[in-house]
């Protein structure tokens, strides 16, 4: 079978009647906590309430108001985490810590209400008076997009610049099609489209201060949001080995519809996936779906403290991978012309929590051993590029490079240049991200009317 009918579109949403019943069982709360719960204030208690007594419209329109990228949320978010988990519906006590019932499925109706708006074509959005103050927005991820469409809402002329061919970020080359299809991504990109913003695609901002350039190029105001790019590696100073992979490159390649390219290399073959987090378990589940004879999650901590959802971790072991636990991957071991034929891996146990307040692996003297592999994916996290300080050299960072910015605003330490997102935060939620951009284009407004 093609593997491109594996991937060509994202599993089915609610329909209206589900909707609908799902929202009949919301019980109304005065101050709701399940808002509270959602770091984008997409207000999930304001559209349940107004799907419940039949205002769809007005229910669409609470969404998109708040929230831009609110159908990538509903879909992506950990909603079990957030607003979910908040949800009065559970009746959480200490009588019935598991709840009197289940919690509202709030990303899922959050996930219909913006698809209906597609079907039905409404479009709740409209833009204030235009302004004549131009901005520029580096980076079209999460908080970029979040970040355009607050300002162009307001009136004001806005250009997101991006260096990939095509706008989206992460959404567009991070997130495999059966998760987050492109058809809805350029669905929502279509609404940040007729507030007016611009897109430049394959136009890097970079260089010596190419940042600051932008400010003496007309801009009034700019918002940083590049995403990381750059791939943690197992070994940072070794040559290319055949057959390993960054997430990043491996994913982006799945995105462009490189089925044939990537399953030549992945069909049948021994596949290692370094990692214990989200686009770990994208990348295993997506390998499984290639046809790779074994796919191995190789994790130095314990199942319970992978950072990936539980639904994640299931879908990827129903898909057919295998997870080695309490492995820490030290080196490869490589043949003639550099082809991998094993990953090198010692055995830990668990120490004292370190400062993400998981227990530490510590490595087990003399447990060293060799898993056989023909491929090897790392999922080990990103980080910025090496070269990107010297793109805005005036801007304070930290020691990982990151942009430090004032967080209720998203100031940099360069008047007029604002930042959000995971270059800010590292890797973090889209819904962080929405949220970034929305508290930086409100600064951005005080900012040039001030």
């Amino acid at each position: 079978m093609n593997p491109a009918t594996y991937f060509r579109s994202m599993r089915k949403g609610l329909d209206l009647p589900q909707a609908i019943a799902e929202a009949d069982r919301c019980l109304l709360c005065h101050d709701a906590p399940c808002s509270k719960g959602c770091p984008a204030d997409t207000r999930p208690a304001e559209f349940i309430r107004k799907l419940r007594f039949r205002n769809i419209t007005g229910a669409i329109r609470t969404i998109k108001e708040n929230n831009i990228l609110g159908g990538a949320c509903g879909e992506l978010c950990p909603t079990h985490r957030l607003c979910e988990k908040a949800c009065s519906a559970r009746f959480v006590s200490l009588a019935r810590p598991e709840g009197a019932d289940r919690p509202i499925p709030i990303g899922k109706i959050q996930r219909f209400l913006v698809e209906h708006s597609w079907q039905i074509g409404f479009k709740p959005l409209r833009k204030s008076a235009a302004r004549s103050e131009a901005i520029a927005v580096v980076g079209s991820g999460p908080a970029g997009l979040s970040c355009a469409a607050e300002l162009a809402q307001s009136g004001y002329p806005v250009t997101v610049f991006e260096s990939r061919p095509e706008p989206g970020g992460v959404l567009r080359y991070g997130v495999v099609s059966y998760r987050f299809s492109l058809e809805f991504l350029r669905n929502e990109l279509k609404d940040i489209e007729d507030l007016g913003v611009e897109f430049k695609c394959s136009h890097a901002i970079e260089g010596p201060s190419g940042v600051e350039r932008l400010l003496k190029n007309g801009f009034r105001a700019v918002f940083l949001a590049p995403g990381l790019w750059a791939a943690e590696t197992l070994v940072p100073q070794a040559p290319p080995i055949n057959g390993v992979h960054s997430s990043v490159d491996y994913l982006s390649a799945l995105r462009d519809g490189r089925f044939r390219e990537m399953t030549d290399r992945i069909a049948g073959k021994t596949v290692a996936v370094i990692g214990g987090g989200s686009v770990a378990m994208d990348c295993v589940e997506s390998a499984a779906k290639l046809g790779a004879g074994d796919v191995y999650l190789i994790y130095r901590r314990s199942y319970a403290q992978m950072p990936a959802e539980p639904d994640e971790r299931a879908e990827a072991q129903e898909a057919g991978a295998h997870f080695l636990l309490l492995n820490q991957p030290v080196d490869y071991v490589t043949g003639r012309g550099r082809r991998l034929k094993g990953l090198k891996l010692v055995r830990t146990r668990l120490g004292a929590p370190d400062a993400s307040g998981r227990r530490s692996p510590k490595p087990v003297k003399g447990s060293e051993w060799v898993l056989a592999c023909d491929v090897a994916i790392e999922a080990i996290g990103n980080r910025p590029a090496s070269e990107s300080p010297g793109w805005y050299p005036g801007v304070k960072l930290d020691g990982n490079n990151l942009i430090q910015v004032n967080s209720r605003t998203g100031r940099t330490s360069v008047r007029g240049i604002f930042a959000g997102g995971d270059i800010v935060r590292g890797p973090a939620l889209v819904v962080q991200a929405v949220a970034d951009g929305k508290t930086a284009a409100r600064a951005i407004r005080r900012y040039l009317q001030g």
